[in-house]
């Protein structure tokens, strides 16, 4: 499996991702720069029970990553969720999950771009934010256009240290609450002793879990990782079956943390609570080293938003979706117009951040905010669907089960739906839901063009009768 020759395809695509690829990419797709930055803001405003919100919304993150794994496994596709969604709820709906989830993730590279642009400024002053931006995204342009197994090694590498950051995070805290660490504060006081554990109510913790929602974006991917894996099925299985754990650990058990060892009104855990946290703990170099793992963290999703996003436009190309001169591939099996076609979008977003930040960037950033839970609720109708077809169809196919069906992938449906809806109901996210809905009815519109020209283009063509052999001799 070491050479190109010997790599089996898929569509074209070279299954070029190996088992420790495909591992790191599942275990590190679910740790953004969020966690590490953004986390802060739902502290602040849940107080400890922060831990809760994290926790429901991770629980719903899994049954929906339950769900998608079940189809995977059953039917290995390319364009993964896309495919089972135009199968099970239509061409309009498969059209709709596929072009939201390719948005979705171009407008992540632009942000993660600009992230870490600024980021780097934190070194180099003097450089242009645009400049800076523009080079992080050639950078891993050029690695995703080299081969996907170039994707994966890098991935591995990112994953692999963001990982190490989390354990090594945990390790310290656990050595801090025990009053293992010299001078530590031996217990979980701080969780009640600054207005209890629910100081904002429980309608605040609730209301935190529309943005701990965003947060777990990304745990999906390896399920469009699989089609170029050598082992989609075993892959994907193994994944999903270990997704409980590493949400558990990563997010809750570090959200944990935070709150045990730092007070959750702490001016400090808003603006960076891992940094807060280490800074308690007397770590010399707290916010260089903070700044090197959420640097890490931005390559990671940057990375990982470039290869999503053409491998979603290449399977959107399969169906008559998209333009077929994205189907093209380059002779190390790689979909290299459509990664530069999200590369060129996520260009053009990081200008536009430059010079129209209020306007065009900032529509950019609230018109994706909830597109991914349109994405995962388009999921879960499709496993309700397509499990009903395949238990009537082909029962042996599913040896990997969601659990409690049907009941429990209702209730993860009307829990997305409740939390959509609390998403257009709270001030802070409904600028989010607007432009998100905005987005999804100019892609309906798309969708719509396209079926004209193609009744347009199915319609016959008037052709003058010939007259016959006897009338043609007079």
């Amino acid at each position: 499996m070491s050479s190109a020759s010997d790599e089996r395809q898929a569509g074209g695509l070279r299954q070029g991702l190996k088992r420790r690829h495909m591992n790191l990419i599942a275990l590190g797709g679910v740790i953004g720069a969020g966690l590490f930055v953004g986390s802060g803001v739902v502290i602040h405003s849940a107080g400890p029970s922060a831990v809760v919100s994290f926790a429901i919304a991770g629980g719903l993150t899994i049954l929906t990553m339950r769900m998608l794994a079940e189809m995977t496994v059953a039917k290995p596709a390319i364009g993964s969720f896309y495919v089972y969604a135009r199968e099970a709820l239509g061409d309009r709906a498969g059209f709709s999950v596929g072009w939201m989830y390719w948005y979705f993730f171009v407008v992540v590279v632009a942000v993660e771009a600009v992230a870490g642009g600024r980021i780097l400024q934190l070194w180099l002053p003097h450089a242009p934010l645009w400049v800076l931006s523009l080079v992080l995204m050639a950078l891993l342009t050029a690695t995703n256009l080299v081969s996907a197994r170039s994707f994966g090694e890098f991935e591995y590498w990112f994953s692999s240290i963001k990982i190490i950051a989390i354990v090594v995070f945990l390790f310290l805290g656990v050595l801090y609450l025990t009053g293992l660490w010299p001078q530590a504060q031996a217990g979980l006081g701080t969780l009640v002793d600054h207005g209890g554990f629910f100081p904002a109510g429980v309608g605040a913790m609730l209301a935190a879990v529309v943005p701990c929602m965003g947060f777990y974006t990304g745990a999906e991917i390896v399920t469009i990782a699989a089609a170029e894996s050598a082992e989609p099925q075993r892959a994907v299985a193994k994944a999903m079956r270990s997704i409980v754990v590493r949400v558990l650990t990563f997010y809750v058990g570090s959200v944990f943390v935070v709150v045990a060892v730092r007070p959750w009104d702490s001016a400090d855990v808003e603006v960076s609570p891992y940094a807060a946290v280490l800074g308690a703990l007397h770590i010399p170099a707290v916010e260089t080293i903070m700044n090197a793992i959420v640097l890490i963290a931005v390559l990671s999703c940057l990375n990982s938003a470039l290869y999503t996003s053409s491998r979603m436009l290449f399977a959107l190309t399969r169906n008559g979706d998209a333009p077929r001169g994205f189907t093209k591939l380059s002779r190390g099996g790689v979909p290299r117009r459509a990664i530069l076609a999200g590369t060129v979008v996520g260009f053009l977003s990081v200008l536009a951040a430059y010079f129209s930040p209020e306007l065009i960037f900032g529509f950019l950033v609230n018109s994706y905010g909830a597109v991914a839970l349109f994405v995962y609720l388009g999921i879960a109708l499709a496993q309700v669907r397509l499990r009903r077809v395949l238990e009537r169809e082909a029962p042996e196919r599913l040896t990997l089960r969601m659990w409690l069906f049907p009941w429990l992938s209702y209730a993860t449906i009307a829990l997305m739906v409740a939390v959509i809806v609390a998403m257009a109901v709270l001030p802070a996210s409904r600028s989010q839901v607007l432009m998100s809905l905005v987005t999804l009815v100019l892609i309906l519109g798309a969708y719509q063009v396209r079926v004209w020209r193609r009744a347009r283009a199915a319609e016959p063509v008037a052709v003058a009768e010939i007259p016959a052999e006897a009338d043609r001799r007079r």
